[in-house]
């Protein structure tokens, strides 16, 4: 099983980024799938989730209004469209499928975690 994270980069203050995880090995389009972020010396913290058949999502409030998730079975890929950037927002983005017990906005309830990428909003 394997999930790989791609998209970020270094983006300006209210720019936009769209990252991609794509999962192989494993059909995961019956779990929730979720984004998680971590900045240097913080835990990691949720971003976003999206339940199996698309129509439930879940955001924190600090990225509510500017990032959407979003999913395509057929291509056992999720996305995270992540508009007007702030510097707050520079972290390493985790995917990850929610199948251990849990809430959805816990990261101890998610395994197979991929090796992230890395968003850099400059000010």
């Amino acid at each position: 099983v394997q999930l790989v994270e791609s998209g970020g980069g270094l983006v300006q203050n209210g720019g936009s980024l769209r990252l991609s995880c794509a999962a192989s090995g494993r059909d995961f389009s019956n779990y929730i799938m979720g984004w998680f972020r971590q900045a240097p010396g913080k835990e990691r913290e949720f971003v976003a989730a999206m339940g199996w058949s698309g129509a439930t999502t879940y955001y924190a409030d600090s990225v509510k209004g500017r990032f959407a998730i979003s999913r395509d079975h057929a291509k056992n890929t999720m996305y995270l469209q992540m508009n007007s950037l702030k510097p707050e927002d520079t972290a390493v983005y985790y995917c990850a499928p929610e199948v251990l017990s849990g809430t959805y906005d816990n990261a101890e309830s998610y395994d197979y975690w991929g090796q992230g990428t890395q968003v850099t909003v400059s000010s």
